[in-house]
């Protein structure tokens, strides 16, 4: 449950990045979020929470690529500010956190996705990711 606070909170983060209301040393002190949305989390959440908000900054093009090269009938610029932000938080952790189970990178982000995302949204997260998994997998074995 802490971890997905902390996933929820990089969602907020990386849509709020993505909307051009924040910059990402703003993103990274959570001055943006409720002081009990922080306290709920503690230290640990809110590390995680940077990890995957700098780390998905960091790869951006390659997270893009990778969630381009995947989507059928989508241009990347065309998704839904909420699709995208939850597609690129995830595919990060896919591609870089390898110490993380897939299975639970999706379903996290399917569930954010029912949260947060229009009716269907989930579904279509659930599909892309689902797509980009084994191309990562198979990536990393040609290394």
């Amino acid at each position: 449950m802490a971890r997905r606070k902390s996933r929820i909170l990089a969602f907020q983060a990386l849509y709020a990045w993505d909307s051009g209301s924040t910059d990402e040393q703003t993103l990274l002190d959570f001055s943006w979020a409720s002081a009990s949305q922080l306290e709920r989390m503690g230290e640990d959440g809110k590390a995680f929470a940077r990890l995957i908000i700098s780390g998905t900054l960091e790869h951006l093009p390659q997270i893009d690529k990778m969630i381009s090269r995947h989507l059928v009938n989508w241009e990347i610029g065309r998704l839904n500010k909420v699709d995208l932000a939850v597609l690129r938080m995830s595919v990060y952790s896919l591609m870089f956190q390898k110490d993380i189970p897939a299975s639970i990178v999706i379903d996290e982000a399917v569930d954010i996705s029912r949260e947060f995302g229009a009716d269907e949204a989930y579904r279509f997260v659930n599909g892309v990711l689902g797509a980009v998994k084994p191309a990562i997998e198979k990536e990393a074995q040609n290394r």
